[in-house]
C-alpha cells in the first residue's frame, strides 16, 4: 500500500474549479514533487492533504487514513512545514520546539530527548539558545523542519521548501530531506514551481490548471517527448513561424519571443531552417527535453520567474 493515496480527487470554490479528477500516489521513502506553476492548484492539494480543506469529491489518504474523516489521525503522523514561516522569531530554537512538542503531548525526558537530536542533526544545538531574530534564511527554514520533524511522523509535507533561499542554503536543505527519506525511510511531499528543484525529486506529479497531466520520474517525463527541441531567435517570430510551417512543412510554436521546435534528430534541422531563411534567423539552440519542454509539451504553458505560466503561440 503507498503512504499516500489520491484518487479522482475534486475541490470547487466558489468561483472555479481549483482540483478536478487528480490521482497520484507516494510509496514509502520517496521525494514526490509536485510541480506546477502559481494558481495551477497546488496550493489547494496541500492544504487537502494537511487536512486544513475538506475536499469535495474523490478521496484522500495517508497511511489508511481518510484526510477528510480521520485528520486527527493524519495529523499525529505527519510533518508539516508550511511556505511562510511559523515560528516565533522572538523565542529560540528550543524554545519553538518546546511549545510544538507540547501541542503534540510530549514532555519530560522524551521532549528533551527528540529536540536535542534534531537540533543536533541539523546542526543548531550551539546556537539554541539565541532568538530566532538572529538566524539567516536558511538556518530557519532548519528549525522549521525540526519543528515539523519533533513528534517523529511517518509522512513530511513540505509547501516551496526552498523559497528565498540561497544556492548554498537550498543545496543544505536538500541533503536534509534526502538523508531523512534514505536513513528514516519518511514519505516525503513538497510543491514546487522550481524546475532545478523538481529535478532533485525522485517522482514528479505535473499540475496544471487543477489537473495532474503528467506522473513520474523527471528523466522518464523528459523520455516521453522522444524528439530534441530546437529553439530559434528571430526578431520576426510570427512570421518566421509561419513561413516554417509552408515551407518545411513543420509545427512551430512562438514562447516568451522564441521559435521553438519539437523535432526528431532536431540537429539536423538546423542547416535547413538557417539556409531557408537567412535574412530571419538570428541564432539556433538545439537540446534534449527540460522539465520545462514537459511542461510546454503537456501544458501548452511555460513558467515564467515568478511562478506564473505563459501560454504558447
Amino acid at each position: 500500500m503507498s503512504v499516500i493515496e489520491v484518487q479522482s480527487l475534486g475541490f470547487r470554490y466558489a468561483d472555479r474549479e481549483a482540483l478536478r479528477d487528480v490521482t497520484f500516489e507516494v510509496p514509502e521513502a520517496q521525494i514526490f514533487g509536485l510541480l506546477g506553476p502559481n494558481g495551477g492548484g497546488k496550493t489547494t492539494l496541500f492544504r487537502i492533504l494537511s487536512t486544513l480543506l475538506r475536499y469535495k469529491t474523490g478521496r484522500a489518504t495517508v497511511k489508511g487514513w481518510d484526510v477528510k474523516g480521520s485528520p486527527f489521525e493524519v495529523r499525529r503522523i505527519t510533518g508539516i512545514a508550511f511556505q511562510t514561516n511559523s515560528l516565533d522569531i522572538q523565542l529560540t530554537p528550543m524554545e519553538n520546539l518546546q511549545h510544538q512538542g507540547h501541542l503534540h503531548g510530549l514532555k519530560g525526558a522524551e521532549l528533551k530527548s527528540r529536540m536535542a537530536e534534531l537540533l543536533r542533526y541539523f546542526g543548531l544545538d550551539e546556537r539554541q539558545n539565541e532568538p530566532l531574530k538572529k538566524f539567516s534564511g536558511g538556518m530557519l527554514r532548519r528549525v522549521e523542519l525540526a519543528k515539523a520533524l519533533l513528534h517523529d511522523p511517518a509522512v513530511l509535507l513540505l509547501d516551496e521548501p526552498t523559497a528565498g533561499l540561497d544556492p548554498a542554503a537550498s543545496r543544505d536543505f536538500w541533503r536534509y530531506l534526502r538523508s531523512l527519506r534514505d536513513q528514516r525511510r519518511m514519505t516525503i511531499l513538497l510543491t514546487t514551481h522550481s524546475m532545478e528543484e523538481a529535478e532533485r525529486c525522485d517522482c514528479l506529479g505535473i499540475l496544471s490548471e487543477g489537473q495532474i497531466v503528467s506522473v513520474g520520474s523527471s528523466q522518464d517525463l523528459k523520455s516521453e517527448i522522444g524528439t530534441e527541441v530546437v529553439a530559434i531567435r528571430t526578431t520576426q517570430p510570427e512570421k518566421l513561424a509561419e513561413d516554417l510551417r509552408k515551407t518545411l512543412n513543420l509545427d512551430p510554436w512562438i514562447m516568451g519571443g522564441v521559435v521553438r521546435i519539437e523535432q526528431a534528430d532536431g540537429h539536423k534541422l538546423v542547416a535547413r531552417v538557417i539556409e531557408s531563411f537567412p535574412g530571419l534567423v538570428d541564432s539556433v539552440t538545439v537540446g534534449k527535453p527540460t522539465l520545462e519542454d514537459v511542461f510546454i509539451h503537456q501544458t501548452g504553458h511555460r513558467f515564467q520567474d515568478d511562478g506564473s505560466a505563459e501560454e504558447k503561440a
